[in-house]
């Protein structure tokens, strides 16, 4: 019994850690896919997307969003999904280096730094309707 519920665990961990990709997606949206044009099939296929295209075929080419945001205007409903990525960010300050040399301990000052990861939208997808009305990649924050 003990035995069945370990391989059960580790069944559910390692399903739980696979990633999303094209060909994932394209599997789970089959339909939405085939009947796509074949421009739009060519670009969903290289990770490209284009103006026009339905929220089905974004989300088989770039994945789920990280971020659904919903606004009208006088022109009408638009929905944006927002595309997070994350990058490490150096802080760097001052620390004391001690150290002991013949009769007594030594302090000198040294540059450290530290690592902290810092979220991002790296992309911005607007739709009117049901169909991408633009789109855009924004680059990762400089420091």
């Amino acid at each position: 019994m003990k035995t069945s519920l370990w391989i059960l665990a580790g069944g559910l961990l390692l399903t739980g850690c696979a990633t999303s990709t094209i060909e994932s997606r394209k599997q789970e949206r089959y339909s939405s896919y085939t009947e796509l044009p074949s421009e739009q099939k060519a670009a969903i296929d290289t990770g490209k997307i284009k103006v026009g295209m339905s929220m089905d075929a974004v989300y088989i080419a770039w994945g789920k969003p990280g971020e659904i945001l919903t606004s009208e205007s006088s022109k009408g409903t638009f929905v944006t999904w927002l595309y997070r990525r994350s990058y490490l960010h150096a802080y760097r300050y001052w620390t004391p280096h001690h150290y002991y040399y013949g009769m007594g301990y030594y302090g000198t000052p040294y540059l450290a730094y530290d690592y902290y990861p810092q979220s991002y939208v790296s992309a911005e997808v607007i739709f009117e309707g049901s169909a991408v009305k633009e789109w855009r990649n924004l680059p990762a924050p400089g420091y």
